[in-house]
């Protein structure tokens, strides 16, 4: 009977790397969002949740397969500091939620991260503009929808 025991034993041992191997959750994505707005206002808060309810139903929930950090910035002067911190967790994707103001900040960080943009008056112009601060000017899209994001992290 040791013998059999001994057998039981190793082989469970042995297969026990692969079960583990298995059960190794996938890859959690990640979503930068850059708000110049201040985290108390109830439409930009409205516009996080519209964001994460979005995602939910095309399958991505935060803090499961998809981890969203968000920065706002009230004081214009924080953008830069703000973005700079997004583009160093090294996103998927970055978000940049209010428009105009919060496009040039990222497009100075980050020359690799892709940056979808939501109401965005001149977006060619603010890319030009840009362009001595970016090496990949494709990785940087004009985009409305939340599908639009998603399409980026998958």
């Amino acid at each position: 009977m040791r013998r059999r025991e001994f057998i039981v034993v190793f082989g469970g041992a042995a297969a026990w790397p692969l079960a583990t191997r298995a059960q190794q959750a996938e890859r959690v994505r990640r979503i930068g969002v850059l708000m110049a707005a201040p985290a108390d206002d109830p439409e930009y808060q409205a516009r996080i949740v519209a964001l994460v309810q979005r995602l939910k139903q095309l399958g991505w929930a935060d803090g499961s397969n998809v981890r969203i950090d968000t920065r706002w910035a009230p004081d214009p002067n924080d953008l830069r500091r703000h973005a700079t911190e997004l583009a160093a967790l090294a996103p998927d994707v970055i978000v940049a939620a209010t428009g105009t103001t919060t496009i040039a900040p990222l497009l100075q960080a980050t020359r690799i991260v892709p940056i979808v943009f939501v109401l965005a008056i001149d977006p060619v112009g603010i890319t030009k503009a840009s362009a001595s601060n970016v090496l990949n000017m494709n990785a940087n899209t004009n985009a409305i929808t939340t599908d639009s994001i998603v399409s980026r992290i998958v």
